[in-house]
């Protein structure tokens, strides 16, 4: 899947598990990751999985952050769960999304409010 606009982006992550693949074209990390990602998505149906240019998206990657392509992000229920920049293989790429999947959301709410509750 790839991201249009903003908007549709963050539409999308309001959609259970999404995992975000960071690329451009002229990336060879990229080229060599996105199979991979690709692969791993059709293994996957019950989670999202999109791909944002960007290129083509400037600003988008830089209110995520992004300094560095590949970078593959994955939220779940709109909460960012993992981040981190460059290539993985199809084996650990699987295991992080089985991981993913067994998260205990309820016990990551109450790590981040706990967080954010915290004196500076």
């Amino acid at each position: 899947m790839q991201v249009a606009d903003e908007k549709s982006f963050t539409t999308l992550l309001k959609s259970g598990i999404v995992f975000v693949d960071w690329w451009a074209p002229w990336c060879a990390p990229c080229r060599v990751f996105g199979p991979v990602f690709d692969r791993v998505a059709e293994k996957n149906p019950e989670a999202v999985f999109a791909k944002i240019n960007a290129d083509e998206h400037p600003d988008l990657a830089s209110s995520f952050g992004i300094q560095s392509i590949p970078t593959l992000m994955i939220f779940r229920d709109g909460i960012l769960v993992y981040a981190q920049a460059g290539a993985m293989s199809e084996e650990a790429l699987s295991v992080l999304a089985a991981k993913v999947r067994e998260l205990d959301m309820d016990v990551v709410r109450s790590m981040i409010a706990q967080h954010e509750t915290r004196p500076n």
